[in-house]
């Protein structure tokens, strides 16, 4: 019953958390579109008002009138409308699914026995709850700390655009040497959503505070305010595509599996941030193509790096093995999670739906499956001490 409530409160969770994203991103997007997409208002008597930009829309059987000023209006509405709590609802609701899911069971889903750090490998339960709570903040200090020092005026954006870049291969490989796979994707993707909506809690709101609060005292708002949050807008649009991808990615296991997975990681992150530039420019009505085929490019070298090798690395001196003596392998070690009825406490299903009750049921995973034993992937933490004779029966399973 336990597994049963976790697995429905994971469920209610992540729809909330979807929910919420969608929200966010939806909105984000339109405004980014919005702002790129305004033109010089026709109007002597918008421009004298001070109106900077304007634009015409046709949607639902109605047409809208978008407005925007370069400092502020003569008078502010009363119900002027503040975008902030999608951003920290999708926040939350993803940190609660990360405690729920990956803290609650770190030594399965945090801890890295095949980290070649020997004191990652080793970390206990406790300590990879720590570590991954300190990766979190520690990753949002340092890009503040590069917002902050390498462009606090907003003029030197293009170098720090590069130094951000350097910094999520940084925390794309260090993610990988501490953390397990799954947990290594999705914690490269907090980082940058941590980041994305403490943008808005740090900056974006209290800048336009400031600013609301100055035009209501009859005060020429601080223009750095504007700029500040413009800037971290633009970082969010970028984050965007990649902390999507990389969400949900715990599906796929031959990224986060692979020995080169920070390699795969950081070129998805690369080719949704170029996508993302392509839809940027096109709404200001600038159409490059070149990006959008520079990241499908970045993906088609993912899908390279990523391929599994023809055949797995068997003995060449070992006989091949049965499906007979791989299931009872697979059966021994792995249905305890993967059955249709799990004797592990922790899971009332079997994770993806994915259950070895019999011999036909398990033939028809056998290249995931030795793809993720190779790996040392599977099973999770190696819970259930499967020996490096069992891999290698696994690798040399050929029917």
């Amino acid at each position: 019953m336990q597994a049963y409530l976790l697995d429905f409160a994971n469920f209610m969770l992540r729809w909330l958390h979807v929910i919420a994203a969608i929200a966010w991103i939806g909105e984000s997007i339109y405004f980014v579109m919005l702002d790129n997409g305004l033109k010089k208002p026709k109007a002597a008597e918008d421009r004298d008002k001070g109106v900077f930009g304007e634009m015409w829309a046709v949607h639902g059987g109605g047409f809208y009138h978008n407005q925007k000023y370069a400092t502020a209006p003569a008078k502010l509405p009363e119900d002027l409308h503040w975008s902030f709590w999608k951003s920290y609802t999708t926040w939350l609701s993803g940190f609660a699914l990360f405690v729920l899911l990956y803290m609650a069971n770190p030594s399965f889903y945090l801890v890295n026995p095949g980290s070649s750090w020997e004191w990652a490998a080793g970390m206990s339960g406790w300590q990879a709850n720590v570590l991954a709570l300190l990766f979190l903040a520690g990753g949002w200090v340092v890009y503040n700390e590069l917002c902050k020092r390498i462009s606090p005026d907003m003029t030197r954006d293009g170098l720090l655009s590069v130094a951000v870049a350097v910094m999520m291969v940084v925390v794309a490989y260090l993610s990988t040497q501490m953390f397990a796979g799954r947990a290594a994707f999705l914690l490269t993707g907090a980082v940058m959503a941590t980041a994305m909506s403490a943008n808005v809690f740090f900056w974006i709101i209290p800048g336009q505070r400031r600013m609301v609060n100055a035009m209501k005292a009859g005060e020429t708002p601080n223009p750095l305010d504007g700029k500040r949050g413009k800037q971290r807008s633009v970082h969010n649009t970028y984050f965007t595509l990649p902390v999507v991808l990389l969400m949900i990615s715990n599906h796929y296991s031959f990224a986060y599996s692979h020995e080169q997975a920070w390699v795969i990681m950081s070129l998805f992150i690369f080719a949704g941030a170029l996508i993302r530039q392509f839809f940027v420019l096109m709404h200001a009505g600038r159409i490059q193509p070149a990006y959008p085929v520079a990241g499908v490019a970045l993906i088609a070298v993912a899908f390279w790096v990523a391929a599994p090798s023809p055949s797995p690395a068997a003995d060449p001196d070992r006989a091949a093995v049965g499906l007979e003596e791989a299931h009872a392998i697979i059966e021994t070690r792995c249905a305890s999670c993967h059955a249709s009825q799990p004797s592990d406490p922790g899971f009332s299903a079997p994770p993806a739906g994915v259950a070895y009750d019999s011999p036909q049921q398990t033939a028809t995973q056998r290249a995931q499956i030795q793809q993720v034993v190779a790996s040392g992937y599977m099973p999770l933490g190696n819970m259930t001490g499967m020996t490096d004779e069992e891999r290698a029966a696994i690798a040399a399973w050929s029917q």
